[in-house]
């Protein structure tokens, strides 16, 4: 029988000592990791949660490493991430626009290289799945809060992003300037599949009781009644979401049909 982990993280705030003074509050990731573990645990996945305080860089890449050697081809590894998204400076030359996206963790950010890296552990024939109701800051996140004010987005100002880089640059260096880090994305031998909040250079809506990205697809999930695959899974979530955020759908590792094809979170 196939095994089924799960890691399931929401942080409603960070701690202001690692980011230049900047708590970062948002209200509703604790509840977006509760419904995806809820999920999780319906679909006989072994789950773990870690809110705020907990969600830790160690901790997480922990349960991270912990669940890659664990699982073996035919299981799944379903990782799913709230919280702010925020960006640092390309060191290793592997992004198209020199800059790096990370997950802003509560006692330091997670850049993007490596989580690829993480991803390599895993065996070939493993599934991954990953949500991650984030925002990854640009120009378009900008004007997406000029459009409506009342927005409260998921990413890191960028003023904050600055401070908190130089101030912590003797840490986030040798991690973006890491040379064997460069290629990891195109080391990964499991089958990953990431549907996003957002494109890249967008906005990820925060809510009173989920983010907007978490709570559209809630809503297609349909306490289980939804019976798509994961591409439907995504294209009805795109439906329901406005032109400001756009839910991106990413592939990566060894594509495999048959994963596509499953009802999303099926162990």
């Amino acid at each position: 029988m196939p095994k089924g982990i799960s890691l399931h993280i929401g942080l409603n705030s960070v701690d202001p000592r690692h980011y230049a003074g900047w708590s970062g509050p948002l209200a509703a990731c604790e509840a977006d990791a509760d419904d995806m573990e809820a999920i999780a645990k319906e679909k006989g996945f072994k789950a773990t949660k870690l809110l705020t305080k907990d969600g830790t860089r160690d901790r997480i890449v922990g349960e991270i490493t912990r669940a890659a050697k664990s699982l073996k081809a035919g299981d799944i590894f379903f990782l799913s991430y709230s919280g702010h998204g925020g960006q640092l400076p390309d060191r290793n030359r592997d992004e198209a626009d020199r800059i790096d996206e990370t997950w802003c963790l509560f006692d330091g950010q997670l850049v993007d290289d490596h989580l690829y890296d993480l991803y390599t552990k895993f065996a070939k024939g493993v599934r991954i799945f990953v949500l991650s109701d984030s925002c990854h800051s640009g120009s378009v996140a900008s004007l997406a809060l000029r459009e409506d004010p009342k927005t409260r987005g998921r990413a890191m100002p960028e003023e904050v992003a600055l401070r908190t880089y130089r101030a912590n640059k003797a840490f986030y260096d040798p991690i973006l300037a890491d040379p064997t880090r460069r290629e990891s994305r195109g080391k990964v031998q499991a089958s990953l599949l990431l549907i996003s909040g957002c494109q890249d250079n967008q906005l990820s809506s925060d809510g009173d009781f989920n983010g907007l990205f978490t709570a559209t697809l809630l809503s297609v999930w349909n306490n289980g009644a939804f019976k798509g695959d994961y591409p439907t899974l995504h294209r009805q979530i795109l439906r329901r979401m406005p032109r400001v955020q756009t839910p991106n759908y990413f592939p990566l590792g060894i594509r495999s049909a048959e994963f596509e094809r499953q009802v999303p979170f099926t162990v």
